[in-house]
């Protein structure tokens, strides 16, 4: 298994442009960090009109920066938002192809179809969301490798061009697909790219489910979007590394990821008796966004209550605690965290123990999620430090074992 880092560009408190423009500045010094550190890949968001939650609206120009500010490391988009009233693929292919040229032929390319709020915002079509993200996946290969090329479908038309410039790699960039569903696992598989999912307090189990979808389906493919197959599949999660427990709580890790989970329904645009009901039920929350038909907001229930309930999990009360502006302390959201095999939050020893499990269930690419939160800089670069020094050599000399 290997090491790559996501990042969304995240910080809680900013209400300025200097602490913008701080939060970008440190974001640069943590990518060299991870480049020194030996992560294999800077996996980088795309959202818009997100304040706190991901200040990452224009990904290809921070994966610019980073490329050229690193030496080994590869910069990957994941992922570029699909729909095309977002980004039109032709475009997602110049950009794709000019940072491979900029970064040495480091360049990957992940998609995603995304959602809620940022289908509001461009104005996208939900029914056509996936159609799209397939279109996107089969045509910037063709426009990365062929002489000419032309389009005509129901959503897209374009007619015959040169397309310049073309990527470094050959035959072209490595593809992937974000992913949450059974279906787009499935979907990611048929296609042959590669997958990329997240956890975000699921259980272990719950992605071994996906990622067995995407081994099903990536078996049976014989006619790939690409060039070639991309088997790998990455997971992201959570994590801090910390010299001792002690310093984990008092980095605010914990706090920070029940943070991420109450934010991101308020990002994505998920009412909270959804987005509750899929944790509880041991699933990913982000398939809220598909499951409100199974949900008790539509068993009449009230949608935005944040009211404790008899049978609500620990992590859900602190969860509720936090949407009501209840202190949640440090402490309190570690001990409960800490039980979450997704949650990799601890001292090298006892993070390591969570990341085995992660490789257990077939995972290629641990991306992990570091700076997120409020946890500060120096925490982050720390972590990021020691996961290098104390625990990649560890599945490095396991794997050449192997």
């Amino acid at each position: 298994m290997k090491f790559d880092i996501f990042c969304e560009i995240q910080r809680t408190g900013i209400s300025t442009p200097e602490q913008e423009r701080t939060l970008i500045a440190d974001s640069l010094e943590e990518a060299r960090a991870a480049d020194r550190a030996g992560f294999d890949v800077w996996w980088q968001v795309e959202h818009h009109g997100s304040p706190e939650f991901s200040y990452s609206a224009a990904p290809e120009v921070l994966l610019t920066a980073i490329a050229l500010n690193t030496r080994r490391m590869h910069v990957g988009h994941a992922g570029v938002l699909a729909p095309f009233r977002i980004n039109g693929p032709l475009r997602v292919a110049e950009r794709g192809a000019t940072l491979d040229i900029l970064s040495g032929g480091r360049f990957e390319l992940g998609m995603a179809k995304t959602g809620g709020k940022e289908w509001e915002t461009f104005g996208c079509n939900p029914a056509t969301a996936r159609d799209e993200l397939r279109e996107a996946l089969t045509m910037i290969p063709k426009i990365w490798t062929q002489k000419t090329f032309s389009w005509k479908s129901d959503h897209y038309e374009m007619p015959e061009r040169e397309i310049v410039p073309r990527p470094m790699q050959r035959p072209h960039p490595r593809l992937w697909q974000m992913a949450s569903s059974p279906d787009s696992f499935r979907m990611a598989g048929e296609l042959g790219v590669g997958v990329l999912g997240t956890t975000l307090l699921s259980p272990i189990e719950f992605m071994k489910s996906l990622l067995d979808e995407y081994d099903d389906a990536i078996a049976a493919c014989k006619k790939p979007v690409g060039h070639t197959i991309n088997r790998e599949k990455g997971v992201f999660t959570f994590v801090h590394v910390a010299e001792s427990r002690k310093q984990a709580i008092e980095s605010g890790a914990a706090w920070s990821a029940l943070w991420y989970v109450h934010y991101a329904a308020v990002s994505f645009n998920v009412p909270r008796a959804v987005w509750y009901d899929q944790i509880k039920a041991g699933l990913n929350p982000h398939l809220a966004r598909n499951a409100a038909v199974n949900s008790a907001a539509l068993k009449g229930a009230d949608p935005t209550s944040i009211d404790d309930e008899p049978d609500d999990l620990p992590v859900i009360r602190l969860l509720k605690r936090l949407a009501r502006g209840e202190k949640v302390h440090n402490e309190e959201a570690h001990e409960v965290l800490e039980g979450l095999d997704s949650v990799i939050i601890g001292d090298p020893d006892h993070c390591r123990a969570k990341m085995e499990k992660y490789r257990d269930i077939g995972t290629d690419r641990l991306m992990c999620l570091m700076q997120f939160g409020s946890i500060p800089h120096e925490a982050v670069m720390r972590s990021m430090r020691l996961t290098g020094e104390t625990i990649m050599p560890r599945f490095a000399e396991r794997a050449a074992a192997e």
